[in-house]
Order: C-alpha cells, then sequence, then structure tokens
C-alpha cells in the first residue's frame, strides 16, 4: 500500500493508494474521500442509513484512461419517471435519465448526476451472491451513449449535470500529475 500527501485548495489530504481495476459497464461504490475532495460540488451523498449508497454503473472515458465516469442508480422510478415525463414535453431528447432493470428490479440511471473520478477512489465492487451485477448490453450501451452525449454537450458548455463535470475531470488529472 502506498500513502500519497497532496496539497488541494489549500488543505493536505493523505490517501491511501490501493487501486481497483474497472471494467466497463459494472457497478462500483466509491470512497469517502473522493466526496471529500468535491464536497463543494453538491453531489449525491454517499451513504445512506449506515449502508453503502448509491452504487455507481462505471465506464471508461475513451479519450483518457486515467478517467472513469461513474452514474448513479437509484430505485426511485417513479420519481424519475415524473421528471422525465415533464421534462419530455419541452424537449425533443432528454438525456437526464436512462431506466432499466438490474437484478430483475426496474431502476433509474442518473445521467444528470454523472461524474468523473480516477480508479484510486473506488472503494469495491458491487456484487450479489459473490457475482458481478450484470446488465445487458444493450442497457449498457444505452447508458454509456447518453452518458457520452452529455459528455459531449458540456464541452460545448450545455451542462446536464448540476455540476461542472469538465472542471473536476481536470482537477482529477492535475491531482494524478503532481
Amino acid at each position: 500500500m502506498l500513502i500519497k500527501i497532496y496539497l488541494f485548495e489549500g488543505r493536505f489530504f493523505v490517501r491511501n493508494e490501493v487501486k481497483m481495476k474497472v471494467e466497463n459497464g459494472k457497478f462500483y461504490f466509491i470512497k469517502d474521500e473522493f466526496f471529500d475532495i468535491f464536497k463543494d460540488y453538491k453531489l449525491m451523498q454517499n451513504k445512506e442509513n449506515g449502508n453503502k449508497r448509491p452504487c455507481y454503473f462505471c465506464f471508461n472515458d475513451p479519450e483518457n484512461k486515467e478517467i472513469i465516469w461513474f452514474v448513479p442508480i437509484s430505485s426511485k422510478v417513479d420519481k424519475y419517471k415524473v421528471i422525465y415525463e415533464n421534462k419530455k414535453k419541452t424537449r425533443k431528447k432528454v438525456y437526464n435519465f436512462v431506466f432499466g432493470k438490474v437484478l430483475g428490479k426496474e431502476k433509474a440511471f442518473l445521467i444528470q448526476n454523472i461524474f468523473p473520478t480516477t480508479e484510486e477512489y473506488i472503494e469495491s465492487k458491487y456484487q450479489n451472491k459473490m457475482k458481478d451485477v450484470e446488465i445487458t448490453e444493450t442497457l449498457k450501451q444505452e447508458i454509456i451513449g447518453t452518458s457520452m452525449n452529455v459528455i459531449k454537450l458540456a464541452k460545448k458548455g450545455i451542462n446536464i449535470p448540476f455540476y461542472d463535470i469538465l472542471e473536476m475531470k481536470n482537477i482529477l488529472l492535475e491531482n494524478k500529475n503532481t
């Protein structure tokens, strides 16, 4: 285990470097340290009632192998379907959500809450009965495709997420190079 100390916004952070290899289209949990660094970005809370939540659908950035994109999933499907339907009334295309089954239950993939991270912030893989949680290839491609559209829009100055995902990406890459 490697211990790394770095400076960010005038504060020192100590981080244990234990990297996990991320597989595209799998689900992972993220370490608390990530949320400490980006606390001003109003990301979803990492834990809920003492449980690890949410878990995230992950895929590698096609432009930079250091970056992994995290998409939270939620069981509050009805809530997000109402929001989706309302947005659909005024927009041709809605990039905020993708809906699909995980472990046989309908889930909402919250593309509007996507964010980048790097391997050192990944805590563990989400498994069920000691096996990786799987989704259909079609659903994986829909989530990745919709997410990539959101990232492309962000590059054009149109933010679907509630925070600047490109700024977050740059901070992560700067920290890796220091």
